[in-house]
């Protein structure tokens, strides 16, 4: 997330509300993960009762030699992840588990510790 989208969520983002729906307006209107964890109808549209269940990445690599993911997992309820290892993956853009930046073309966040958070308490709030 670039310095200027993070600012305009934290000016847009009403003051006193819970973690739960700050992290459900960061998803879904700022980094809008459901463009790629979503699947999709034949027409290209999301399909609402699958929110964020993970799908098959919309967009191929433009370079041969990237390590490109060909499928975006499902994120809704953070099955396999501690809260602590979501939240440091979104705070530094390296997985826990091998130490590397996402395959492409999942950004490297860089969220602050309370959006990291808002963010890991809406997705784990998901079935």
């Amino acid at each position: 997330m670039t310095l200027r989208l993070a600012l305009i969520a934290l000016a847009c983002w009403p003051a006193g509300s819970s973690d739960v729906r700050r992290g459900a307006y960061l998803v879904h209107h700022v980094a809008r993960c459901a463009d790629c964890h979503t699947p999709r109808d034949p027409d290209g549209r999301p399909l609402p009762d699958r929110t964020l269940q993970g799908a098959p990445v919309p967009v191929a690599s433009p370079y041969a030699h990237w390590d490109w993911a060909v499928r975006a997992p499902a994120i809704a309820g953070l099955s396999g992840w501690s809260d602590e290892d979501a939240a440091r993956f979104l705070m530094t853009g390296i997985v826990p588990r091998t130490g590397r930046e996402p395959r492409r073309p999942m950004p490297a966040y860089r969220l602050s510790e309370e959006d990291a958070k808002a963010v890991v308490a809406y997705l784990r709030s998901l079935k």
